[in-house]
């Protein structure tokens, strides 16, 4: 049964992922999980970041041979809940590092939170409110 200790690995492919990493983890403030590190035929190159204790993390591939071109939509989000108003000393330091602050398509984000576009074009979603429910 799936329960709050089931693990959750939210995949998707990037351009370049150390672009991503700058994002998410210099900017963001997540931690490197893990990552390939030699390359070998037929196999993606991966990274996958999140909080070291979490049940959940983003991993995020490449793969040079066959490369996918990230397709997200405006309803494609990684929304955090962080249940305290949004320091713009965050929102500056994504930007920083590869991201670009966009309005949000429902304005239910922008009413309590920030969007910011990653690198590959995927939205992340800092909310001001915590999660209930």
């Amino acid at each position: 049964m799936i329960d709050s200790t089931t693990g959750i690995r939210l995949a998707r492919p990037s351009k370049n992922l150390a672009a991503a990493e700058r994002f998410y983890v210099a900017g963001l403030g997540l931690q490197v999980l893990w990552r390939t590190t030699e390359r070998a035929p037929g196999t993606h190159d991966l990274l996958m970041v999140g909080p070291s204790d979490a049940t959940w993390h983003l991993e995020l591939t490449h793969n040079p041979e066959q490369p996918l071109t990230p397709a997200p939509t405006v309803d494609d989000l990684l929304v955090i809940y962080l249940g305290t108003p949004i320091d713009p000393a965050l929102t500056a330091r994504l930007e920083a590092h590869g991201g670009t602050r966009v309005p949000a398509h429902n304005p239910y984000w922008d009413q309590h939170g920030v969007t910011v576009r990653d690198p590959d074009g995927y939205l992340l979603v800092l909310c001001s409110r915590n999660w209930a429910g």
